[in-house]
């Protein structure tokens, strides 16, 4: 619990813990949650230690109150004060494990996050910001409203949309700096378009981004914690047709990349749960979106892939929670930047220095060491669930809810073969 109820049943000592309890910060999800909770409750004791799971309430809550979690995952601040700054609290006062840093989630809003990445030498498509077509107004200062006009038109120079927008090249983007879900994002083919687009945008500060056309493939990478997983997208299609199941559309070497720079930016900003969007063009990986607060999971989106995030979340929580893991508030960026500065390395030798401290930030080796060791029969009690009747009854539940009444039959159809086209693939492997 957030409030005084939570405050009285918890000693926050957690690697002398012999149970660790897991924290749920949930919007209106259903599906991963319930699926996480099976898991854990399936676990059994792991190096001796045993796990639950609660979902987290919003209440009232004494800042010196101690709360009985020792990790919490976190699906809704970003959105919320309140819930916010309660995860800023049993960060800095408590040493509660978050999976996103709550410090740096004004990185979040996009804009920190591409400037950060050119810095560091990644190929982000050219960027510009330009002002709100309206600016905010401030309330508090509206008594003060003719001297603001009169600031505005000193200090707000007209500028020439056309003139960036040809600097940059058609066809661009047009896309809120701080936006999620492909929310206020438009392709701008002329000057028209720009203008239309950008006198409709009202109070939303805007970004100009050049398109990257004709490209080879769209990848989306879900990164939880050590591990990433970069699937075949297509931002044009139904949401739960997004996602392609295709298992080598990259090459070896562009893999890599593609998990390197979703690494990277995991580990430079803290987050450890976290999807990032590249473009690949002619063997270039554009990355393009790398910020996302509550990242895709749902069921109807991954589909065939739903059952290895869960997996992955949660062999981090256990991992984070044994090894007694202790909440990265800090962020070294200098020593990513004193890599990015250098003319001496090529991108290619740069983004081995990267992998190399990610690699370090995220501890990938001992990790895969203590999921070979500790929870080596974990994969045969995820394949017995999610090949079995308690999961098939909520990917029904979860189909029904998100789906219209008669499309029913075909989506539970789709939905049960691509699970269950994972269920196989993983037993032929095993």
């Amino acid at each position: 619990m957030i409030g005084r109820r939570g405050a009285r049943r918890c000693r926050i000592i957690f690697p002398a813990l012999s149970e660790f309890p897991i924290g749920l910060l949930l919007g209106t999800e259903e599906d991963w949650p319930s699926a996480f909770e099976t898991l854990v409750a399936r676990l059994g004791r792991v190096h001796g230690h045993t796990f639950t799971t609660e979902r987290v309430t919003n209440e009232p809550f004494d800042l010196r109150a101690r709360p009985r979690y020792a990790l919490v995952i976190d699906r809704l601040a970003w959105w919320y004060d309140l819930p916010s700054e309660w995860l800023k609290k049993v960060a800095l006062m408590d040493d509660v494990y978050l999976l996103n840093n709550p410090f740096t989630f004004q990185a979040m809003e996009k804009h920190s996050a591409y400037v950060a990445m050119m810095r560091l030498g990644l190929k982000v498509p050219e960027t510009w910001m330009v002002p709100h077509k309206s600016p905010t107004p401030i309330q508090r200062f509206e008594y003060m409203a003719s001297k603001f006009a009169d600031v505005a038109s000193k200090y707000n120079l007209p500028f020439d949309l056309d003139e960036i927008a040809r600097r940059i090249g058609y066809p661009l983007y047009l896309k809120p700096f701080d936006g999620g879900q492909w929310v206020g994002v438009t392709r701008i083919g002329g000057p028209e378009e720009l203008q239309a687009g950008y006198d409709e945008s009202g109070q939303r500060l805007m970004h100009l981004q050049a398109a990257v056309e004709d490209f080879d493939v769209f990848v989306r990478s879900l990164s939880i914690g050590a591990e990433t997983m970069p699937m075949h997208f297509n931002p044009d299609a139904p949401m739960h047709e997004r996602y392609s199941v295709r298992h080598d559309f990259l090459t070896p070497e562009l893999g890599r990349e593609v998990v390197t720079i979703s690494r990277l930016v995991n580990a430079f900003f803290r987050w450890e749960f976290n999807s990032c969007e590249l473009i690949v063009k002619g063997g270039d990986a554009h990355p393009i979106d790398y910020a996302n607060a509550s990242p895709d999971v749902a069921l109807t989106s991954l589909h065939y892939y739903f059952p290895w995030a869960i997996k992955a979340l949660v062999k981090w929580c256990v991992f984070c929670c044994v090894k007694g893991r202790s909440m990265r508030i800090n962020q070294n960026t200098r020593d990513y930047f004193a890599i990015g500065d250098r003319e001496d390395l090529s991108y290619e030798e740069k983004l081995e220095v990267y992998r190399a401290l990610a690699d370090e930030y995220f501890e990938v080796a001992a990790y895969q060491e203590f999921c070979a060791r500790h929870l080596a029969q974990f994969d045969e009690q995820a394949l017995a669930y999610f090949g079995g009747d308690e999961f098939d009854r909520l990917l029904v539940a979860t189909v029904r809810a998100t789906f219209p009444a008669h499309e029913h039959e075909e989506m539970i159809a789709r939905h049960r073969g691509l699970v269950g086209a994972w269920v196989n693939d993983q037993r032929v492997r095993a």
